[in-house]
């Protein structure tokens, strides 16, 4: 060994030391929350209810299912959460956008939400479908701000003063933002309108989230923003996806991942110490809860909350997902 090597690896060591896992929590209190997508197919349909089984024991906070572009799964979306709701205990979210759809169709998805017993909802503005630069319709939401508040006012005529509302938070800026400052603002306005927390889009440079967080801070924001993590389950999905929601990658992770999307055993060793050290470092600068993007493949997940220091909660899967 030379003596040129020896900080490096006395570094590593003294990192290593100092991880609290496996036997005690990465930071006391940590909270996770699991986002699928809807299901096209009955495989598919079965493939969701294996990722919320597997997932359950982990009690997660709420677990969320998204909206298609232009609210094109708006059915299979809301099909999805009926049957998570009334086939598990989870506590579950709906998507629901303003894009495409009027003022009283948006109220016919809540209202149907509401009867299955949904009370959270993620208000997204949501993207035109493809070939549109806008996608609102007469008679609808123009913004997400507008839709929050629409949301608030429908749940306090329904007499739910338990209805949570989250929303978009973009740490990169959103691709449409006139720019950050105008990004920021339009999160204010959002959460000032009656959202209780916002949600990030994900992102891989850590720094870039707690640059935005400092700044959400000083402009006034004090609701929580929990981070968006993108476990990484085929990287050139991934990079075609980020490219398209303006996230930047870093240069070491295209080559981290180099070559790997061939080798799933290894690419998943590599993306659960990817996606577990994100978080650590998050939790070092007080960040407790952390919103998974699953792609409804559940293993990645489960691994990066074990390296969390996550347990499955004894019986927890019996009591989340009925037989």
């Amino acid at each position: 060994m030379t003596p040129g090597n020896r900080p490096h690896l006395d570094e590593t060591a003294d990192r290593l030391a100092r991880r609290p896992w496996p036997a005690t929590p990465l930071r006391p209190g940590v909270r996770v929350s699991f986002e699928f997508f809807p299901p096209a197919t009955e495989k598919a349909e079965a493939k969701l209810a294996n990722c919320a089984e597997q997932l359950a024991p982990l009690s997660p906070a709420f677990v969320s299912v998204t909206y298609g572009a232009g609210g094109t799964t708006r059915d299979r979306t809301q099909n999805a959460v009926e049957r998570l709701r009334t086939e598990t205990d989870l506590n579950v979210a709906g998507h629901l956008t303003c894009v495409g759809s009027t003022k009283s169709e948006v109220a016919s998805v809540v209202d149907d939400y509401f009867v299955s017993g949904v009370r959270h909802v993620v208000a997204l503005r949501g993207d035109p479908p493809e070939g549109e630069t806008d996608g609102t319709v007469e008679g609808g939401y123009r913004s997400a701000i507008e839709l929050v508040a629409g949301l608030r006012k429908h749940g306090d005529e329904a007499g739910l003063d338990d209805l949570q509302i989250s929303v978009g938070a973009y740490p990169e800026v959103h691709p449409r933002a006139a720019s950050a400052q105008a990004d920021l603002d339009n999160l204010k306005a959002k959460l000032d309108a009656g959202a209780d927390r916002a949600i990030s889009q994900f992102f891989f440079d850590t720094d870039v989230f707690l640059r935005f967080l400092d700044a959400a801070r000083t402009a006034g924001i004090s609701a929580p923003i929990v981070p968006g993590i993108m476990p990484v389950t085929n990287f050139a999905n991934i990079a075609r996806f980020a490219e398209r929601c303006a996230t930047a990658i870093p240069e070491w992770m295209h080559s981290l991942f180099a070559d790997l999307d061939d080798a799933p055993e290894v690419r998943q060793l590599v993306a659960a110490t990817v996606a577990a050290e994100q978080c650590r470092r998050l939790a070092e600068h007080g960040v407790n809860h952390f919103h998974f993007y699953t792609m409804n493949q559940p293993e990645l997940t489960a691994a990066v909350c074990r390296i969390l220091g996550l347990r499955p909660v004894a019986g927890a899967a019996d009591e989340a997902v009925s037989a």
